[in-house]
């Protein structure tokens, strides 16, 4: 199984008035991400707004991401649908067009049980031959992954990564406590990610890291390194940019640090809204003081 680790931007999604991706913005955005040292690309996370896009309108950021990396970086392509089979069809385009990797997101309408969130990404995973890594975002998913679903999950042979963007790192060390080896921990921009890299973790894959890539490369660097009190005070220097995310649309927040870097993203899908100017005012600033 290929080795994910370290730093993957999830990637926005630039979207034209007429609704087409902006393949070459988007290029350019990946191509400036490797160069900075990032370690892989994700796009359709959260970040690329994956719930407001069309599956070609996915595709399309797909191929372009794929085709920017051309090999040098790993891509984990998201895939998210609240019916199995056509989350098995996206996952199946993805690996078509080149992804290295399949990042498996639940949406529900209605609730689910435990053997039903199971069997959706044990689907996902039969249908291809890379890895997943599955996602779990209890703050917005009506049906969250518990421990012993992912404990399951974690015998799967191509599941072997996890993604949780709950904002309790207590949960992660009990899915490294009770999975061991069998599955990976990335951490999400809700937690602290040189603490999950304290406890364990393997990286993390997040909005912020388009912003900051350099300085989250670093970061990274020092975990790995086990420099402990020199990444704590990275972290605490960088985390600004964490607290300006939790205050505004995410989507909204990313796209608008990237317009002021000099990237023509666009605005956040509507019904999303752009940031106002006082919003963009706090992130030009942090991102200033960030440097």
């Amino acid at each position: 199984m290929t080795d994910f680790r370290g730093v993957f931007p999830y990637l926005v999604s630039p979207v034209d008035a007429s609704g087409h991706i902006r393949t070459e913005v988007l290029s350019h955005l990946c191509d400036d991400l490797i160069t900075s040292g990032v370690h892989g690309l994700t796009p359709l996370g959260s970040t690329g707004e994956f719930a407001y896009l069309s599956n070609s309108q996915r595709a399309a950021v797909v191929q372009t991401t794929v085709e920017a990396a051309n090999g040098r970086v790993p891509v984990v392509a998201g895939v998210a649908s609240t019916s199995t089979s056509d989350a098995v069809a996206q996952a199946k385009v993805c690996q078509q067009l080149g992804a290295d990797g399949i990042l498996a997101i639940l949406e529900a309408y209605f609730p689910l049980q435990d053997a039903q969130v199971e069997g959706y990404f044990r689907a996902i995973a039969d249908a291809v031959d890379v890895p997943v890594v599955i996602y779990t975002n209890p703050n917005f998913q009506r049906s969250d992954l518990t421990l012993d679903v992912i404990a399951r999950l974690a015998t799967h042979p191509r599941i072997g990564y996890i993604k949780d963007a709950s904002t309790n790192t207590g949960r992660l060390l009990s899915i490294i406590n009770r999975c061991g080896d069998s599955i990976k921990v990335f951490s999400a921009s809700a937690h602290i990610p040189a603490a999950v890299m304290l406890i364990g973790g393997v990286g993390w894959m997040a909005g912020p890291a388009c912003l900051i890539p350099r300085q989250s490369v670093e970061l990274y660097s020092l975990c790995a390194a086990a420099r402990w009190d020199e990444a704590l005070a990275l972290q605490r220097r960088l985390w600004r940019l964490n607290e300006a995310f939790a205050r505004f649309n995410l989507a909204a927040c990313i796209k608008a640090g990237l317009a002021i870097q000099g990237y023509d993203v666009g605005d956040p899908i509507r019904p999303q809204s752009p940031l106002t100017a006082d919003e963009r005012e706090v992130v030009e600033m942090v991102l200033r003081d960030i440097g």
